[in-house]
């Protein structure tokens, strides 16, 4: 994307969740290709050390709307006015292009220019997932403004093809959403010590759908520890109180990368993940890998991992065992994982994402003009 002058991106980002660091990562590996982006955060502010971290990314403009994000809403209308806030905004700096990561925002606003929604997860289909059935009345509202949003983007991009698949059949696409994997690049480098006996997992801790009762009931049939870093407790109150996983609360990019420098034996049991960032970090850090068999993670990681059926504790268990008894398989899974890791990169995801953006933006003359 080079030439005469630069694109000029709006994105949308919440500064409490994985959508923070996947925006910052894009914007960065953006910017050498012509792309200025006004970062705007919605839901609370992001930290000092947030702000620090916007801050050395070339090209970034930082904008803290205070807008809400629709997770944490309990009605349509906050969204809504928050769309129209977004469009307004776009206007205002003169934005070429739109993504929104959060495609409800786009449900009824107007744009002038051409929007990229980007969907990273929904209410609906996690509902789907950990439940099952008829999504609950309350958040039939939120299905409702993604289903306008996703219809009304010009492009809808997923971060797998897996998740792809699940929103155009849950949402009634013509089209399958483009799948951009995701990208990060390594916490910290390789070390030269021998890995460390132990298992680990990390994210939502609370959340139905990461398997972490599974993994707790298989942490008592481990002869290591299992360690665990995330929140245990939501934003509606949802808890879960873990008996045999040692929690370690919420952990500082620095010292989860110490925790994954060990190479553990990184486990996820999650039965719905559109990618997994996690499991991202800990492969590129080395670590053997031992997943849930779900499409999303095949997608991703086969043939670089040990699969295991979702729900499964004893086979949780007998997998992380193996890989902690033979040597040769813990290094041959390893050197597997990191091999894999080094195609999700944010350099990877902003070439897929910048041709859309070069395709998007010859249109935006037209939108204007509609």
């Amino acid at each position: 994307m080079s030439g005469a002058a630069p694109l000029k991106l709006l994105m949308t980002a919440d500064a409490v969740g994985g959508v923070w660091q996947y925006a910052l990562d894009l914007a960065a590996a953006l910017a050498p290709r012509g792309v200025r982006t006004t970062l705007a955060v919605l839901g609370p502010s992001p930290s000092p050390a947030q702000r620090a971290e916007a801050k050395r990314i070339k090209g970034l403009t930082l904008v803290d709307t205070r807008l809400p994000l629709d997770w944490l809403c309990d009605a349509p209308e906050p969204v809504l006015a928050a769309g129209e806030a977004i469009a307004a905004l776009a206007r205002k700096t003169g934005a070429d292009l739109v993504q929104l990561n959060m495609p409800t925002l786009g449900a009824r606003a107007r744009f002038d220019v051409p929007v990229i929604a980007v969907t990273h997860g929904c209410v609906a289909t996690w509902w789907d997932a950990a439940f099952g059935g008829d999504l609950a009345q309350q958040y039939r509202w939120h299905r409702l403004l993604m289903h306008e949003g996703l219809h009304a983007a010009d492009q809808v991009v997923a971060p797998s093809a897996a998740y792809a698949a699940t929103i155009a059949r849950h949402y009634g696409l013509a089209k399958t959403p483009h799948a951009i994997h995701n990208g990060r690049n390594p916490l910290a480098p390789m070390p030269a010590a021998a890995p460390q006996d132990f298992a680990f997992t990390a994210g939502r801790l609370w959340d139905q759908v990461k398997g972490i009762r599974t993994l707790d009931r298989a942490a008592a049939w481990l002869s290591v520890p299992f360690c665990a870093a995330g929140a245990v407790q939501g934003p509606h109150g949802e808890t879960i109180a873990l008996q045999h996983l040692h929690a370690l609360g919420h952990l500082s990019s620095e010292a989860l990368a110490r925790r994954l420098a060990a190479r553990p034996v990184f486990v996820s049991a999650a039965s719905f993940e559109p990618f997994g960032l996690a499991v991202l970090e800990a492969a590129h850090a080395g670590c053997p890998l031992v997943l849930s068999d779900i499409d999303t993670f095949r997608e991703l990681w086969d043939d670089a991992a040990l699969f295991v059926a979702p729900g499964d504790e004893a086979g949780y268990a007998d997998a992380v065992e193996a890989i902690l008894v033979d040597s040769v398989l813990r290094h041959r899974l390893g050197d597997a994982a990191r091999s894999r890791a080094a195609r999700y990169t944010p350099q990877a995801k902003a070439t897929a994402m910048a041709a859309l953006f070069t395709e998007l933006a010859a249109k935006a003359p037209a939108k204007r003009a509609a």
